[in-house]
């Protein structure tokens, strides 16, 4: 049969129509389900930024060694979020900066404000862009400890299991950092002989903490049908303790080890409640870390990046 014209047309308009949609089933397929929405990394980079060249001008004047260290830190995180922004090459939202602080006080705020963002972004990224975050989030908990007008930060959440059952992938992770929280708890008595009286608060509340964490984390295995690790009869310590400043770096290297093995528990499970209750830990053993560095005199005091291998 002869095909006439409106056939024609109309087959035309078939293939044209069937042509357009393999087109575009073809430039999704290229574009990797490219997401249009901006960067929610993006305003942790600008905070970063905007930190990072205000403390530097401070340096010079009032801020001393205290802003220097404060603008290294921050430029370490947004040079690290920056990587990350230009790997997706997402959307960025334009923010207005902020007014440059007039001392160290002005950046109180902004350190807990990029803290809790950065928090809040943990449960909800994926696996590696949420352990790069709880760093960022812990380096600032870090930052608030350099000096009183910083901080001091002390709002940590109560230590608790997240709801829920614990996945599978998550007990290995888990393991470790329990492994971590006995080797610290036998730091802490360790060095208990070496350290001066006035170091007793300091003492009491870093076992406190890791002994409620240690519990939880018990709990958490034995739930999820694992047998939690047992503690070793006793530790190595990377170097002879024989007084208060050799004291200091070894509880300091503790909290250094702790904050790698939280951070390993983030990056190895997708469950929201988890990763928060990895992120405290995270925070919270970055706090602690601070103070000890400062007394054993290590630098930088602040370890800009927590958790993260250096």
């Amino acid at each position: 049969m002869t095909a006439t014209p409106t056939d024609l047309s109309r087959r035309a308009v078939l293939r044209l129509g069937a042509l357009s949609a393999v087109a575009a089933a073809g430039l999704t397929a290229c574009s990797g389900g490219y997401d249009q929405d901006p960067d929610p990394l993006a305003p942790l980079l600008a905070a970063a930024d905007a930190g990072a060249a205000a403390a530097r001008q401070l340096a010079g004047g009032s801020g001393g060694a205290t802003a220097g260290e404060l603008a290294d830190a921050r430029a370490a995180q947004a040079s690290a979020l920056k990587a990350e922004v230009d790997r997706l090459n997402r959307p960025k939202a334009n923010a207005a900066p902020a007014p440059a602080p007039a001392d160290l006080a002005g950046f109180k705020q902004r350190l807990a404000s990029a803290r809790v963002q950065a928090e809040s972004l943990v449960p909800q990224l994926p696996a590696y862009r949420a352990g790069l975050v709880a760093a960022v989030a812990a380096g600032c908990a870090s930052l608030q400890r350099l000096a009183p007008s910083l901080g001091p930060g002390d709002d940590a959440k109560p230590i608790a299991a997240p709801s829920g059952t614990v996945p599978e992938e998550a007990v290995d992770p888990l393991q470790k950092a329990l492994a971590t929280e006995h080797a610290a708890l036998w730091v802490y008595g360790l060095v208990t002989a070496f350290l001066p009286g006035d170091f007793g608060d300091a003492l009491k509340a870093g076992r406190a903490e890791h002994t409620a964490r240690r519990d939880v984390v018990t709990q958490m295995i034995t739930a999820a049908k694992g047998t939690p690790v047992a503690p070793e009869a006793a530790y190595v310590p990377p170097k002879p303790v024989t007084d208060t400043a050799s004291a200091a770096a070894l509880v300091a290297s503790a909290e250094a080890d702790s904050a790698a093995a939280w951070q390993g528990v983030i990056t190895r499970t997708d469950d929201s409640g988890l990763r928060t209750v990895a992120a405290q830990a995270l925070v919270a053993a970055a706090r602690r870390g601070t103070p000890w560095r400062q007394e054993a005199g290590e630098k930088p005091t602040a370890i800009a990046m927590p958790g993260q291998a250096s």
